[in-house]
């Protein structure tokens, strides 16, 4: 606690004070360019990772970065979406998982962690449908290799659930919305988009800028270990 204390002083005497006008405009409201959906894990930093301001990401967080199909829970996922689309406006939403994801290790090993961890396990629940891919498509993959599938392979699940969501679904008919699926490698910086047209996670900046996301994902043929 200590260093986050010391932090607080350093960003109030040093930070704040060469940026005023900046947090002084963020007090009169916000305007974000995008909705950024990843996990929990410490190592992820979505304003790192784009080199965005204060502002310019709404961040919504949670163990795995999974997204309940409409109807299953009413969490903060679902109040985060629609405030995010009806209130704010935006108009791009990006899933982003990132690589060595205990969440999603956790969901392929479940049986294995039930007793110590049972409210994670409650959680995964709603990873499911991406344990049964993985296990089916996968069966040839091991450790580090299924790991890696298994990521990319949630988070276009995950694009699959948000289309369920009322206020996605009727932004993506008005062509009011475009849904991005990304994947962090803490490794080597490098962010994977899902690039519709190949059915495979490419490195970001070697894909069209705003490429939207394709039709429903199980059409796609087996993803490549990234």
């Amino acid at each position: 606690m200590h260093k986050l204390v010391q932090g607080i002083h350093d960003f109030q005497a040093n930070l704040f004070s060469s940026q005023r006008e900046l947090f002084e405009r963020l007090a009169k409201g916000q305007q974000p360019d995008a909705l950024f959906i990843t996990c929990s894990d410490s190592r992820i930093d979505p304003n790192l990772i784009t080199q965005t301001e204060p502002g310019e990401l709404f961040i919504l967080r949670n163990a795995g970065n999974i997204i309940p199909p409409h109807g299953i829970t009413t969490g903060g996922e679902q109040a985060t979406i629609e405030f995010a689309l009806v209130a704010l406006g935006i108009r791009d939403i990006i899933v982003c998982g990132h690589s060595h994801c205990g969440a999603i290790e956790a969901l392929l090993h479940i049986d294995d962690v039930r007793d110590s961890l049972p409210r994670l396990c409650a959680w995964l629940t709603h990873g499911e449908t991406t344990r049964q891919i993985v296990l089916q498509k996968y069966a040839d993959l091991r450790d580090d290799r299924l790991l890696s599938v298994a990521i990319q392979e949630n988070v276009l699940v995950q694009l699959e659930n948000l289309r369920t969501h009322p206020a996605v679904a009727a932004a993506l008919a008005r062509d009011a919305l475009k849904l991005h699926g990304w994947v962090y490698k803490f490794e080597t910086g490098q962010v994977f988009g899902y690039d519709p047209q190949h059915g495979q996670f490419l490195e970001v900046g070697q894909m069209a800028v705003g490429l939207p996301v394709a039709p429903p994902r199980r059409f796609s043929p087996q993803l490549q270990v990234i």
